[in-house]
């Protein structure tokens, strides 16, 4: 289906402020911390990001450990750690990755969960042949939708609505009705009276956002009043944006088709002892500086560590959120249909 945001200019708006909302967690001057376990996070119903975690771990029976971080440094993580830009193993090389340690960790190896156990080779062939089968499915039906819907990315639809101008007071400065909205502490008109404020010129349009790249930006650090025309996404300054249209998600749909393939071959939603998990140490950011202390990414299932991976490009700020739950539903369709054309073969 045509995405909303395409037809309805509230929802273009919509969809760029809560780009925008994202990009403020990774203030690290928030002073917010969070339980980042999947007691707390994750378990979401189907297409959204409502979960509120797992009440026990089904391989213990016990709750799961609290994972308490800082809120800037686990979006940080998150974004950084399913960004897979160049030089990396991609998205869909990043399954590859999460099912090889998936498979290292199950204890015996059974087809669905059941039966006799499987050699590794045989196994490994049957998984792979599953599992990329439906990345490439997914590849074929999220870029034909890119080609098709030809959408913007955050970055064209944030400095298009910054250079229209404001839509909140027709009274103000820069009116224009289809324009970013004035909201307190995130985005604001630049005046003659204010601009102490923001340090920039009367007129502009700010946002709060992350600053920029470090290395390229030395004055400017962390999230910080901004021009809105120069916003940039939390990203390599060498990889800012892919260069084709934006929806759908190829991360969610890569990532829900792996989801799907795993759960299905394993014969377990879960990953193997009921946690998936990734620590990242002290100052392992690459595009930002931090984090400070180590950090740890947790996941129940696979489809936490699918839903994670497409809410990651919000905190990047490389989708809208159209983008990524349109991927998912794609990626669960090819997943299921890779499994049952694969299942078919064996």
């Amino acid at each position: 289906a045509q995405p909303l945001f395409a037809v309805d200019p509230s929802a273009y708006v919509d969809a760029a402020v809560e780009v925008l909302f994202y990009q403020q967690l990774i203030d690290v001057d928030s002073g917010i911390n969070i339980d980042a376990g999947p007691g707390s996070i994750g378990n979401n119903p189907f297409g959204t990001n409502d979960g509120s975690g797992h009440e026990v771990n089904p391989a213990t029976g016990q709750p799961y450990e609290p994972n308490e971080t800082r809120q800037a440094d686990f979006a940080r993580v998150v974004a950084e750690f399913w960004a897979d830009g160049p030089n990396s193993e991609t998205p869909p090389g990043h399954w590859n990755t999460l099912a090889n340690s998936a498979s290292d960790d199950i204890a015996a190896l059974r087809f669905r969960g059941e039966g006799a156990d499987l050699d590794r080779l045989e196994w490994d062939i049957k998984l792979y042949l599953t599992l990329n089968g439906a990345m490439h499915d997914a590849a074929v039906a999220a870029w034909g939708s890119k080609r098709y819907f030809n959408s913007p990315r955050p970055i064209s639809m944030i400095r298009h609505l910054a250079q229209l101008g404001q839509s909140s007071d027709p009274e103000a400065d820069r009116y224009h009705p289809d324009g970013l909205p004035l909201i307190d502490g995130a985005i604001a008109l630049v005046t003659e009276d204010n601009v102490d404020d923001f340090q920039l010129p009367p007129g502009t349009i700010a946002v709060r956002a992350w600053a920029g790249h470090p290395v390229l930006h030395s004055d400017r650090d962390g999230v910080t009043w901004i021009d809105a025309t120069t916003w940039v996404p939390y990203q390599l300054s060498t990889f800012v944006t892919p260069s084709f249209p934006g929806y759908v998600s190829g991360h969610s749909a890569f990532s829900r088709a792996g989801a799907e393939v795993l759960t299905a071959f394993t014969g377990d939603a879960y990953f193997p002892g009921g946690l998936g998990s990734f620590t990242v140490p002290a100052g392992w950011l690459l595009f930002d500086d931090g984090p400070p202390e180590e950090v740890t990414l947790e996941w129940a299932t696979y489809a936490d560590a699918a839903d994670q991976a497409g809410e990651s490009r919000m905190y990047g700020g490389i989708h809208i959120s159209a983008d990524d739950i349109a991927g998912r539903l794609i990626g669960a369709e090819c997943g299921r249909l890779a499994v049952e054309k694969a299942f078919a073969l064996f």
